[in-house]
């Protein structure tokens, strides 16, 4: 359904330091701003840009929007969690762990990025 993600950004090269070292924990490689000064991630199939505002407004962070990464285990939700944290993202919510719901149970991880985006790292846990 979707092509990419675009978030904007205050500070491109504070955004550079906290998406390389949290994509990097699930194995993306690191982005380098194009001749637009954006930063592009691709990593199992989805693309992340961000980029200052066209408009030459401050980036905001969306109030009710969340993106989600999917991680391929808890190990690696934790260490995007911790990642984010050490480079300046917020923890928010409940701590990373386990939510049961009634579609089963997720293992999630909540972070506010520099510019006040909020993320969530999921895992589905398998069925028991």
């Amino acid at each position: 359904m979707f092509s990419h993600i675009m978030l904007g950004s205050n500070d491109i090269a504070r955004s550079k330091r906290f998406y390389d070292a949290t994509l990097g924990a699930m194995g993306c490689a690191p982005a380098e701003p194009n001749a637009k000064g954006r930063l592009a991630y691709t990593h199992r199939g989805g693309r992340l840009m961000i980029t200052k505002p066209l408009n030459g407004e401050p980036a905001t962070g969306g109030n009710g929007s969340t993106i989600g990464f999917a991680a391929a285990s808890p190990e690696e939700a934790d260490a995007w969690h911790k990642a984010g944290v050490a480079n300046g993202g917020e923890a928010i919510e409940d701590p990373p762990g386990v939510r049961h719901t009634p579609n089963g149970d997720l293992y999630l991880a909540y972070l506010r990025d520099p510019d006040g985006n909020k993320l969530c790292a999921l895992y589905v846990m398998p069925a028991k």
